[in-house]
C-alpha cells in the first residue's frame, strides 16, 4: 500500500545548506575549512543581551506570550523607527515573528490564495520562491542583473505583466541576498507606487538593514501603511539562532495574520523575545561589527578580481559578494565543490538563487573574521593562478 505524500513537499532543496553539511564532513575528517557560504553574522549576540537573558533565566517563567508578541518588545520596535527612520509607527501594527522565515509564511498566507501570482527578482532569497510554490502560488521571477542593479524596478515588472498577465504580490529585498545590492529610497517609492496603483501588494523584507555601506536603507513603512515589512534579529543583531523576527501590518491583514499566528506558531520563543528588548541598547557593539564588515568587504572587493572574479553585484549592504563565474565555469555547483576540496574555501553556487542563471554565479559570504578573509583571499589568487 502506497501511502499519500503531500506535493507541497517537493519544493528545491536550500543549496546552501547543502554546502555548509560537505564542509562540516570536510572538517569533521581534521581538513581546514574557510567558511564563505552560510549568510550569518560571525559574531554571536551583544553583550547585554547575553546579560538580560542571564537575569531572565530562573526569574521569568517563560510562559507563552501573546501571539503578537511581548507588549515591551512591540514597543521598542516602534521605537526603532522612530530613531532609524523617524517614522511613527504603532506597536499595535507591530508583530513578532519565529524569525522573518515565519513572517513570510504568515504574510504569504494572509495575503495571497493558490494560484494567485507573485513576483520577485531574480536572483535572490531561494526561501521566498520556495515556500510560495509549497503553498500553491505561482513564482513570477524578474530577471534582474547589472543595468538595474539586480533589483526590479516598475519597467522591468510591468514588462513581466504585459508578457505573462497580472500579478498579485511583488516582494522586494533591500539590501538584497545575494547581491547586497539595494534600492534608493526614490527608486523604492516608485516601486510602491507603481504597485498600490494596480493593488499589487508589497512585501518588504528588510532583514539586511543596518548593514549598510555608505548609504542608509530606507524602510517601505516611510512610503506606504500598506505594504507588509519583514525583519529580524538574525542580521545586524547577530542573533541568528534566537530564531526572532518581526512584521509591520497592514490593517486589513491584521486579524487574518492574528488567526495564523495563533494556530501556526501559538507566540514566538519568550527567552529570544526579552533578549530582543535587550538588543536595541547594544547599538555600539553591533555597529563595530558592521565596520569589521565594511573592511571585509573592502578586502573581497580589491581582492577577487586578482584571482579572476572581476564581475562581482555592487554590495551595498548586506555581507555577500555575488561574483559572476562565468568566463571560469558554467557550473557553479561543480565549481564550488572543486574550490572546497583543493582550497578548503566553502562559497554558494548561484543555483541556489537564480534557478536559470544560476550556473555561472557564486556568492562569497564576509561575515567572518577578517584573518580567515584574508587567508581565502591568498588561496584564491594561489588556486586560480596554477
Amino acid at each position: 500500500m502506497t501511502l499519500k505524500v503531500s506535493q507541497r513537499g517537493l519544493i528545491p532543496p536550500f543549496i546552501v545548506m547543502d554546502v555548509m553539511r560537505a564542509a562540516n564532513e570536510r572538517e569533521a575528517q581534521g581538513e581546514d575549512v574557510l567558511h564563505m557560504e552560510v549568510g550569518q553574522p560571525g559574531t554571536g549576540a551583544p553583550a547585554g543581551v547575553v546579560d538580560a537573558v542571564r537575569a531572565a533565566v530562573g526569574t521569568d517563567k517563560l510562559g507563552y506570550t501573546d501571539a503578537f508578541g511581548l507588549p515591551q518588545l512591540r514597543s521598542a520596535i516602534a521605537a526603532h523607527y522612530q530613531f532609524q527612520y523617524n517614522i511613527d509607527v504603532k506597536p499595535s501594527r507591530i508583530v513578532v515573528t519565529t524569525g522573518s522565515s515565519a513572517g513570510f509564511v504568515l504574510s504569504f498566507l494572509a495575503a495571497f490564495d493558490p494560484g494567485d501570482r507573485v513576483a520577485l527578482a531574480s536572483p535572490g532569497y531561494p526561501a521566498y520562491r520556495n515556500i510560495l510554490s509549497a503553498l500553491g502560488v505561482e513564482v513570477v521571477e524578474i530577471l534582474t542583473g547589472p543595468d538595474s542593479n539586480f533589483q526590479p524596478t516598475p519597467e522591468l515588472l510591468d514588462a513581466e505583466i504585459l508578457r505573462t498577465g497580472p500579478v498579485q504580490g511583488l516582494i522586494v529585498a533591500s539590501p538584497s541576498n545575494p547581491t547586497g545590492t539595494m534600492v534608493p529610497p526614490e527608486k523604492l517609492k516608485s516601486l510602491i507606487d507603481y504597485c498600490s496603483a494596480r493593488h499589487i501588494r508589497f512585501i518588504s523584507d528588510e532583514i539586511y538593514h543596518g548593514i549598510t555601506y555608505g548609504t542608509v536603507a530606507q524602510t517601505a513603512a516611510a512610503f506606504s501603511r500598506d505594504a507588509v515589512v519583514i525583519n529580524s534579529f538574525s542580521k545586524y543583531f547577530s542573533m541568528t539562532g534566537w530564531r526572532l523576527g518581526w512584521m509591520i501590518v497592514p490593517e486589513d491583514l491584521m486579524r487574518s495574520i492574528e488567526c495564523l499566528a495563533q494556530n501556526l506558531f501559538i507566540s514566538p520563543p519568550t527567552l529570544s523575545q526579552l533578549a530582543g528588548v535587550a538588543a536595541f541598547e547594544c547599538r555600539d557593539e553591533l555597529d563595530a561589527n558592521v565596520r569589521r564588515y565594511a573592511e571585509n568587504r573592502k578586502l573581497l572587493l580589491g581582492e577577487l578580481p586578482k584571482a579572476g572574479f572581476d564581475r562581482l553585484a555592487s554590495a551595498d549592504g548586506a555581507f555577500y559578494v555575488y561574483a559572476d563565474v562565468g568566463k571560469l565555469t558554467n557550473d557553479s555547483v561543480a565549481f564550488c565543490a572543486r574550490m572546497l576540496a583543493e582550497t578548503g574555501i566553502a562559497a554558494t553556487p548561484g543555483t541556489d538563487f537564480d534557478p536559470s542563471r544560476g550556473h555561472q554565479y557564486v556568492r562569497f559570504s564576509f561575515s567572518g573574521d577578517p584573518e580567515v578573509m584574508a587567508e581565502a583571499m591568498q588561496r584564491l589568487i594561489a588556486w586560480q593562478g596554477t
